[in-house]
């Protein structure tokens, strides 16, 4: 009489093993916090192509998207990568970050840097083939700067470590934006001429999304850093709401908020190159709503505020979340207007239907994060 083996329930069990294991490496990447970053990347490529005189085809702004994508997925998740191993010491001791992949064990710690390393390389060499070597130059930046400067040097040293090291997090744009302009070459013969081939676009635009996100990134995490700044304390991260208060902190990002609505404003004027288009005032009225709104969870905040039974302050939380979607709607507006007339219009009426909706949740449900 045959007996069964149990082969197919330990390939099952194999498989299941490796799929976690898979997942493990994926979250290294940070793919959450990499998505976010190529959306904005993918905006950049479709509004140089949409603003153009006469605009690329189809195929050409599919593939510059593609290349954009993937080319910034590995670079930016390698960063990422070796962020998480360089953090392999405090990642254990913080709530939030005790189940990432190297500290649940789930990857070693060397592993994980070789991955990183890897991946960023191979990132690189992508966009350098693919995108043209300013756009390699951009990625590259990005890396080092993450790398190097933030999560090496500041991240543990100064309260503005947030400040300056959102640049690394604020060139996506002009990475996307360069891939979508064609083959382009750096000017190696001297520093001057380099720095000046590095930044000619031709346009602002590019600019004006980097200064988006780059004027956002500190307003953003501090709300975060109002409730969580005692696990950052302990652990040797001065954010500026444990080292100069709440009070101060939330001043602040009310000033960064006003300097936000500003940049907002002058959005439609660089995309539209200041004519009175039905595009450029729609546009106009709708980032001035979404910025307002953003802004309005700035000055709701309270430095007495106490927490509620989550461990969260629900002011700083509700603008921690209201942060994320005023950044994806100025961007989804920025796509929007550059189509036309048409676009405009629809890109602002969805962004205020977004927000409507978003409060109607927040007032029945009373959770920040709707």
């Amino acid at each position: 009489m045959k007996t069964c083996r149990p082969f197919p329930m330990v390939s099952l069990h194999r498989r299941r093993g490796e799929s976690l294991n898979m997942m493990a490496w994926l979250r290294l990447t940070k793919p959450g916090v990499v998505i976010l970053l190529q959306v904005t990347a993918v905006c950049a490529v479709l509004i140089h192509d949409l603003t153009l005189d006469t605009r690329p085809s189809l195929g050409h702004t599919l593939q510059s998207v593609g290349i954009t994508i993937l080319g910034g997925y590995l670079t930016a998740g390698g960063a990422n990568a070796i962020n998480m191993w360089y953090d392999r010491d405090i990642d254990p001791k913080m709530r939030r970050t005790s189940k990432r992949p190297i500290p649940s064990g789930a990857i070693g710690a060397n592993g994980a840097l070789f991955f990183g390393i890897s991946i960023s390389v191979i990132g690189v060499v992508w966009f350098t083939l693919m995108g043209g070597e300013i756009a390699a130059f951009w990625a590259a930046f990005s890396i080092l700067f993450y790398v190097f400067v933030y999560t090496i040097w500041l991240k543990r040293s100064t309260v503005q470590n947030i400040v300056i090291g959102g640049l690394a997090g604020s060139t996506p744009p002009l990475i996307g934006w360069w891939v979508a302009s064609g083959p382009s070459s750096l000017d190696w013969s001297g520093v001057m001429p380099l720095i000046s081939s590095s930044l000619d676009t031709g346009s602002f635009v590019p600019y004006y999304m980097v200064a988006l996100i780059f004027l956002w990134t500190p307003p953003h995490f501090w709300a975060l850093a109002l409730y969580k700044s005692k696990e950052y304390h302990d652990v040797g991260i001065p954010m500026m709401p444990g080292v100069k208060g709440s009070k101060r902190t939330i001043l602040e990002m009310r000033v960064y908020g006003f300097l936000l609505l500003l940049t907002s404003l002058i959005g439609p004027y660089l995309i539209f190159s200041g004519n009175d288009s039905i595009a450029s005032i729609s546009f106009l009225i709708g980032s001035l709503f979404v910025a307002v709104w953003y802004i309005r969870t700035l000055f709701m905040l309270d430095h007495n505020e106490e927490m509620d039974k989550t461990g969260r302050m629900p002011k700083a939380a509700r603008s921690f979340w209201v942060s994320q979607l005023f950044l994806g709607l100025m961007f989804l507006m920025a796509l929007f207007a550059s189509s036309g007339d048409f676009g405009s219009v629809i890109g602002s009426i969805l962004a205020a239907l977004i927000i409507v909706r978003s409060e109607k949740k927040f007032s029945e449900t009373g959770n920040p994060f709707v």
